[in-house]
């Protein structure tokens, strides 16, 4: 039998244990670790939401790996590769990998009565994955791309729309820079909104076979492949898979292929995504600390109101840690109260916010339209086990009085 365990579980249960100065201590100390638990909880809900959201975003506009000609610029006008190659389209069966898909890109002017704006077209085979952009889309629908015959059908963005006062249905000409100049015509069947200003102003979606046209290429030349895996934590492991793959292949005039990844195409925006961890860091230090040190000064005060009863468990024979041990048990049945009504807290406001979108957001300067929320369960396990650990720990630093106190005074006091 557990002494220790069976007398801290006497006290908390019993209804005359809390006096009347501890009562409001105790109160106050779990309510801290309440409302740090339960801030914490929705700190890193809205900070991994936040850049699960805007990471999604960007990976729809160029998928997780990308493979294109090695001599490529930085530019949309690119130097084409052969689309017949031996992992096309057999890569998509190798575990982790979701999708591949081809693709070309070519810049342009989109021009109307009054208006003009430069674009980049995307131009999309019969492979493509439209999940990403008719999830974003606001009227209309995509359109299908068959190998055998041209689709003068584009796919524009909300931003791009307003700008040239285009609507759904509109035919639209996009003109193009180079010898001899060419022109091509258009009819709008989808309008998308991401909100990320920089992607929605400059990308629209054509046919493929448009850009080949143009440049010259052949039908089975194109810019590249895009690659899409199943987990984007695993993106370092799968792209040395692909290089692997297809690093080593070579082009008919003796050029490599290039792999390459979302992070390198965009390091910007990966970036400063991740300069998001420290203020989520930041907030959960200071939640622990906050909480941690509730509870410290509600054990002192626990331990300076039971001297009687540890100089009676003293007299008794029993060792300071063992004493020790049953403030400590006594200290994590509190904690666990205030870790209970944390979670209850923190998990119904993110159910709140997931579901109604209460809260929202400037979408010009945070590119949602609305608080994201990412609920995990293996992040409430580990904010839960992190709070308990740290909490107990520092609850050993006061649970050493007790071998400061004397049986021979305590019980004389008495």
């Amino acid at each position: 039998m557990n002494t220790e365990l069976f007398i801290a579980r006497r006290i908390t249960n019993s209804k005359t244990s809390t006096k009347k100065i501890s009562k409001p201590i105790i109160v106050i100390a779990i309510a801290g670790i309440a409302l740090g638990l339960a801030v914490m909880i929705i700190s890193v809900s809205i900070l991994t939401g936040f850049k699960t959201e805007i990471r999604n975003k960007v990976i729809g506009f160029g998928s997780h790996i990308q493979i294109s000609n090695f001599d490529s610029n930085c530019t949309f006008e690119t130097k084409p590769i052969d689309k017949n190659q031996n992992f096309y389209p057999s890569l998509d069966t190798v575990e982790g990998i979701k999708h591949i898909q081809i693709f070309a890109t070519k810049s342009g002017i989109l021009k109307t009565k009054d208006e003009l704006q430069a674009v980049v077209l995307k131009g999309i085979g019969s492979d493509f994955d439209w999940s990403f952009f008719d999830k974003n889309m606001l009227e209309g629908n995509h359109f299908t791309v068959i190998d055998s015959v041209k689709n003068n059908n584009i796919v524009i963005s909300k931003t791009i729309a307003s700008m040239l006062k285009l609507k759904l249905g509109d035919k639209t000409s996009i003109f193009f820079i180079q010898q001899p100049p060419r022109m091509r015509r258009f009819t709008i069947t989808g309008i998308y909104k991401t909100s990320i200003e920089e992607f929605d102003k400059l990308f629209v979606l054509v046919d493929i076979a448009h850009i080949q046209k143009l440049n010259k290429w052949k039908k089975n030349q194109i810019t590249g492949f895009e690659i899409l895996i199943d987990d984007y934590e695993d993106l370092d492991k799968m792209t040395n898979l692909v290089f692997n793959v297809a690093g080593y292949n070579f082009n008919n005039d003796g050029s490599k292929l290039k792999i390459s990844t979302i992070k390198e195409k965009y390091p910007q925006i990966f970036d400063w995504l991740g300069i998001q961890n420290v203020n989520v860091w930041v907030i959960l230090i200071l939640m622990l600390l906050v909480a941690g040190f509730n509870m410290v000064s509600s054990l002192l005060i626990i331990i300076l109101e039971r001297t009687n009863m540890i100089g009676v468990l003293k007299s008794l024979g029993a060792e300071n840690w063992s004493i020790r041990k049953i403030f400590l048990y006594q200290a994590s049945f509190l904690t666990a109260k205030g870790l209970l009504w944390g979670n209850a807290i923190g998990i119904i406001l993110c159910l709140i916010q997931k579901y109604f979108g209460v809260l929202k957001l400037d979408e010009a300067s945070y590119y949602l339209s609305q608080v994201p929320i990412n609920l995990s369960l293996s992040y409430i396990v580990l904010l839960n086990i992190g709070s308990l650990i740290v909490t107990f720990f520092m609850l050993l630093i006061p649970s050493m009085i007790i071998s400061k106190i004397s049986p021979i005074k305590t019980l004389k006091y008495n």
